[in-house]
């Protein structure tokens, strides 16, 4: 889940390949991050040991999803921003819904994070450090952290991307090879593959964390003025990318049930949470294996939440500059350029979210980060159900040279039809994040916060149609065009 920016990268036009854009987008995922978080809790909380499967068949979904966005990509103001293909292909009011959608799923994503890392950072400080502090001491270190560097502009730099994915991966290959040598059945069971145990109860839960471990892999378009060639380029480093991260999460979280038993896994990872994967390391290869297992999901976790953090910066940006939101948020930095208001108010609300969590004595990984990650599935399958159609709105009567049937029409049709049974899911068994002695509400809370996002900025941008229409006709496209005696608040940037 992290990834540098254009900007920050050094990389020049035309000069990323399909397999280099694929490593940006691998990296935005952080695999290791996905293995002992999400995976590890979403045996925990559905209970389903068939959960694994869910992973290629999730991935050939985003893969359907990924054509028709490819395609669409190389005729929007702002390639990888939902809202921008929503306005274009269902309209402006579609748009502004998206854009708020958008906000509450990628911070609901960002604030996620902040539970799993400091559970897992508080329990290997305490266990090897002899520093014994609660979960949320760590996680409002890296809410420093992490806001400090916002507001300096400071983005992951393309080598140490791709230093820290390498590194990830090889600690997942090494997980992998000691589960799949160490069964505890005495032979490696396919029960983790059974499709009767995936199609069972906890189903949605599952769904929700493997959506949220594709989290990044939407990127790729940004990237879209620095390939080869666009017509093939973002398509085919998408697809590499879902091929990748499909089967490797596959792999491992079938790789969990091999060394503990599927029986015994739910048990073991309630228990553990995401040090059920560095036990693993520490009993089956060696204790300085998982030591450096921890040191690298932290590293992991830690680019993930800045990632997150400047994407949530620069889209309260870039809904300040087009006066959809107060005009405060466009307001960047004198010398960094960074958008200061933007990275600020993240940075609040992330503040405020973790310490109504600690206030409320909520478990940072069962609940903070599974409540929030159920908001953002909800979040993001939305919108991608909603840019598959713009895609067919989109290209309806625009026969585009380059553009042929299949991308146009057939595949963001049967993207939007798979999108919205997984949405369907999702919403119907929501529940299965919910513990017995949680509050029941919570199975209607969650998604119906994504709910009435979507209705509030469908009813802003109608609202903004009837009086403004100078800022209503430049959703979708770019900054608005202000019209005279609307008073915009001037940036601090140079």
């Amino acid at each position: 889940m992290s990834s540098s920016s254009a900007s920050g990268s050094g990389l020049r036009q035309g000069r990323l390949s399909a397999a280099q854009l694929a490593l940006f987008t691998v990296a935005a995922s952080a695999p290791l991050t996905v293995l002992g978080g999400a995976v590890t809790t979403m045996y925990a909380v559905s209970g389903n040991v068939g959960a694994a499967l869910a992973y290629p068949l999730l991935a050939v979904v985003l893969g359907v999803f990924m054509v028709g966005y490819a395609a669409m990509s190389r005729f929007v103001g702002s390639p990888g921003a939902f809202h921008t293909y929503v306005a274009n292909g269902l309209g402006r009011a579609g748009g502004v819904a998206g854009s708020f959608v958008a906000l509450l799923a990628y911070n609901a994503v960002q604030i996620s994070l902040y539970g799993l890392f400091g559970a897992v950072v508080a329990d290997f400080s305490a266990a090897r450090l002899g520093v014994d502090q609660p979960w949320w001491v760590w996680s409002l270190v890296a809410l420093a952290v992490v806001g400090t560097l916002g507001v300096r502009r400071v983005d992951l730099n393309a080598v140490l991307l791709a230093t820290l994915l390498v590194l990830e991966c090889l600690m997942i290959l090494v997980f992998d090879l000691v589960a799949f040598g160490s069964p505890a059945e005495g032979s490696v069971t396919q029960a983790g593959l059974d499709p009767d145990n995936l199609f069972a109860a906890g189903f949605g839960g599952v769904l929700v964390l493997a959506v949220v471990s594709f989290t990044g892999i939407e990127s790729g378009p940004l990237y879209s003025d620095e390939v080869y060639d666009p017509r093939r380029t973002v398509a085919w480093a998408g697809y590499l990318a879902l091929a990748f991260t499909g089967g490797c999460y596959a792999l491992s979280a079938w790789g969990l049930t091999v060394v503990t038993g599927p029986a015994q896994t739910p048990a073991a990872t309630a228990t553990a949470g995401p040090r059920a994967v560095f036990d693993v390391l520490a009993e089956y290869a060696h204790r300085t294996v998982a030591d450096l297992g921890y040191v690298l999901f932290a590293a992991s976790a830690l680019a993930a939440l800045l990632f997150f953090h400047n994407g949530v910066a620069r889209h309260l940006f870039g809904l300040g500059r087009e006066r959809l939101l107060p005009a405060y948020l466009r307001r960047t930095g004198i010398r960094t350029g960074a958008p200061v208001a933007g990275s600020l108010t993240q940075s609040v609300l992330a503040l405020g979210v973790v310490l109504g969590f600690v206030l409320a004595d909520r478990d940072p990984v069962f609940h903070l980060f599974t409540w929030l990650s159920g908001v953002a599935a909800v979040g993001l399958v939305l919108l991608m159900l909603l840019t598959s159609a713009a895609v067919v709105g989109f290209f309806r009567g625009r026969p585009e040279p380059g553009v042929n049937l299949w991308q146009r029409r057939v595949a963001p049709g049967m993207a939007t039809v798979l999108l919205l049974g997984v949405l369907v899911v999702l919403v119907v068994d929501v529940d299965s994040l919910v513990a017995p002695d949680d509050p029941s509400y919570l199975a209607w809370l969650l998604p119906g916060l994504v709910a009435v996002t979507a209705l509030f900025g469908l009813g802003w941008g109608l609202v903004l149609r009837a009086l403004r229409p100078a800022v209503y006709a430049a959703v979708g496209g770019g900054p608005a065009q202000v019209a005279p005696g609307e008073g915009a608040e001037p940036s601090l940037s140079r």
